[in-house]
């Protein structure tokens, strides 16, 4: 009896263009052929995930099928097919609600009041149907288009749990680092009050522009929550209201069992009587801090994306990437009697370490989301490296400083590949030879008498009938190799080839050539798709 396959979504839905993209998703913008209507369609690779990717994948739709309200991005469709599962969400065009502001021409406390109580609203009907969200932060505030006046999504259940009533329960170390709870942090039990702590980080933010916590050490930024170590400091608080002080107390109370409920946020006199008690001064101050706070966060988030790369290339390779074992950069940032700091980052060929607030840093694979990257140490065990989970657009390069950490990273990666497709030759391995080459591989080289050759077959025959091992090139080494990155998947890479090798009397010969070589990455692996040689050929003479 023949199988089934569902065939639903392509069915019922067209696909157009990518709006972002993960580890193992893809997200596309949709149309129901039915009723024309747009959504958001986020791809998972099902044959990518693990049994546990499976559950999580099912927790996150069965979670997001519950919860139906106008600040919180709605799924409306959960569809299976062979090896790939389709979420359908709401279209979300608005963009992140930390950057409208700062596109904003106004900008009050009182627009802060309206922006956390749509937030507070979100997370209201999040507690009321037992689940808490984990993961509340900037990234996940969303807008619904960009008219002005649009509403605050919250988007990104990945993280989210299920709890019965005011639960608490040791849920797993979970979340980002700069919106951790202390409950969390002292691995106590938790349940509903961490998403409270979050909202008062956030309001903290929206009110001034920089965060309630920070630390270059993430121990000592950790010690920070621990002990509710905060405070107002002047000349930028002394213009806000004590009303909008005493909601983040209420907030960032380090007790859980004391600490403001969304019900109770709700009824706050700066939240419901906000015509009143909230100020209608414009912020000007805030809003620069809040431009250098996306600047930065942005950027880290690029960084930890550019870190998935390696991780990813180097599980494809089996070969650690020749990665800088410290790097540093010094950015600007709106903190109380500092205007700079310093971002540290870490790395090692497996291991990663980012000290900030704002970014996340992974403990396992999130395979399944590619909003953010997060902490979770449910699945710490049988890891053996450390994967990140994408946000979708992380990879957009815009200034250069970006340009610069793209090829801090992505230089060594370049010169590797490089050097294992020149160790298959070396090798007359044909076939690791095509993994490394696109089957289109346009050259131009001197056994090809000035032609432009397309496809594989030309250098097969090289390999089948010169390459062999008694006449095979005992060494060779790359020269000065130049790479000039063309965005984030592709490369141009030129060097200078010798070639050393024993004629056929025995005696040790060297000869040299002049390289080009054109890369592309496709599904995470680079590929040679043009190379230019001048020089001597690639076969020794004999």
């Amino acid at each position: 009896m023949a199988l089934t396959i569902c065939t639903r979504f392509t069915d019922e839905y067209q696909l157009f263009e990518e709006l972002g993209k993960g580890a193992f998703s893809v997200v596309r913008r949709c149309v129901k052929i039915s009723s024309g209507q747009e959504f958001a369609a986020k791809i998972i690779n099902t044959k990518k995930l693990s049994a546990r990717d499976h559950q999580k994948l099912e927790r996150e739709a069965r979670i997001c099928r519950l919860l139906k309200h106008p600040n919180i991005v709605r799924l409306h469709d959960s569809i299976s097919e062979e090896g790939f599962h389709y979420l359908v969400f709401d279209l979300v065009t608005g963009g992140e609600l930390f950057e409208d502001i700062v596109a904003r021409e106004y900008y009050s406390e009182a627009d802060a009041s309206h922006c956390i109580q749509q937030i507070l609203e979100s997370v209201h009907h999040c507690h009321v149907n037992g689940i808490v969200h984990r993961d509340l932060k900037p990234e996940n505030l969303l807008l619904a288009s960009k008219l002005k006046g649009a509403a605050v999504k919250l988007a990104d259940f990945g993280l989210a749990i299920e709890v019965q009533g005011d639960q608490q329960a040791w849920f797993g170390f979970a979340g980002t680092p700069g919106y951790l709870s202390p409950e969390v942090l002292r691995k106590d039990p938790y349940g509903k009050p961490v998403d409270m702590w979050a909202c008062g980080v956030i309001l903290y933010i929206l009110l001034v522009g920089y965060p309630p916590f920070w630390d270059e050490d993430q121990h000592r930024l950790y010690q920070q929550i621990k002990a509710g170590a905060y405070d107002f400091p002047s000349p930028e608080w002394d213009t806000v209201t004590p009303e909008a002080k005493d909601l983040i107390n209420k907030m960032l109370t380090i007790n859980p069992s004391k600490r403001i409920t969304a019900t109770e946020a709700l009824k706050h006199p700066w939240i419901c009587q906000r015509s009143t008690v909230a100020s209608m001064m414009h912020r000007q101050e805030t809003v620069e801090c809040l431009k250098k706070f996306n600047a930065r966060r942005k950027l880290k988030v690029r960084l930890l994306a550019i870190c998935l790369v390696s991780i990813y290339v180097q599980e494809s390779i089996q070969s650690p990437p020749p990665l800088p074992p410290s790097l540093s950069l010094s950015l600007p940032f709106c903190l109380p009697h500092s205007e700079t700091s310093q971002v540290n980052v870490e790395m090692t060929s497996c291991s990663l370490k980012l000290s900030s607030f704002s970014f996340t840093v992974l403990h396992f694979l999130e395979s399944i989301e590619s909003a953010n990257t997060t902490i979770e140490d449910e699945d710490v065990k049988g890891r053996k490296t450390c994967p990140l989970r994408l946000q979708q657009s992380v990879l957009t390069m815009s200034d250069h400083t970006d340009d610069s950490l793209l090829y801090v990273f992505l230089h060594p990666e370049i010169i590797k590949v490089t050097e294992q497709l020149i160790e298959s030759i070396n090798n007359g391995d044909f076939d690791a030879y095509a993994k490394i080459c696109d089957p289109g591989l346009t050259s131009f080289e001197p056994e090809a008498l000035g032609n432009l050759v397309e496809g594989h077959d030309f250098h097969r025959f090289y390999f089948e009938n010169a390459l062999s091992k008694g006449n095979k090139p005992v060494h060779t080494i790359l020269l000065n190799p130049h790479v000039h990155l063309i965005g984030e998947n592709a490369a141009c890479i030129a060097y200078i080839r010798l070639t050393q090798y024993m004629d056929g009397s025995g005696m040790p010969r060297t000869m040299q050539s002049e390289e080009t070589r054109v890369w592309h990455r496709r599904d995470g692996k680079w590929q040679n798709i043009h190379f230019h040689r001048s020089g001597s050929p690639s076969i020794p003479s004999q």
